[in-house]
């Protein structure tokens, strides 16, 4: 049965579109950090699509710079970043080496490693708080600047193929919390958990 094959990592070609599609694809998905000899693991439910050096809410809209280069690189790529000097987001580089553009990862729900992420978000007031935001699944994740440029299809930190989440269980909103281009609507949310 394909419940107890084990899941396997998306590979390079999954990013190697366009940043939209991957954002949407994203849903459902396995998140999964493997550091200090603990595992932690988590349901992808909320992303955002960064387009690339035309979107003015993307960080290649400054051009290729020191913090921007992993963009640049080959899909599949973490994009590892540290925001307000204290925050740091993880993303998946999308489409071709050199189109700089990218998914952040908002939201998981936790899967497994659940102790763990508590210590390490231990002001979380429930288990569903420890990763609903890019800043605090980073936490829980353990995943910092030492992650960005990993590749998500081998090593620690890595997505895994899981179940897709039905259209009728996404919605699609503006992006949240930037101050340029709010109204395009490219972020995604799973709304209900999916039913089988």
């Amino acid at each position: 049965m394909a419940h107890t094959r084990r899941a396997l990592p998306l590979p390079p070609a999954f990013y190697d579109r366009d940043t939209e599609l991957v954002a949407r694809g994203l849903l459902g998905m396995t998140l999964e950090h493997r550091v200090g000899g603990s595992v932690v693991r988590g349901r992808i439910v909320e992303t955002e699509a960064y387009l690339g050096e035309h979107d003015p809410a993307c960080h290649a809209a400054a051009g290729r710079t020191a913090r921007t280069d992993p963009l640049y690189g080959p899909p599949g790529t973490a994009y590892v970043y540290f925001v307000y000097g204290m925050h740091w987001c993880v993303n998946a580089v999308t489409r071709a080496e050199g189109l700089p553009s990218a998914v952040l990862i908002r939201s998981v729900e936790p899967v497994a490693g659940i102790e763990t992420m508590r210590e390490r978000r231990p002001r979380a007031r429930s288990d569903q708080q420890l990763c609903d935001g890019p800043a605090k699944l980073c936490a829980a994740f353990g995943i910092d600047g030492r992650q960005n440029r990993a590749a998500l299809w081998k090593g620690p930190l890595r997505i895994l193929e899981a179940e897709p989440i039905s259209d009728q269980d996404v919605r699609r909103t503006r992006r949240i919390g930037i101050s340029r281009a709010r109204s395009w609507p490219l972020r995604w949310n799973v709304v209900r958990r999916a039913t089988r």
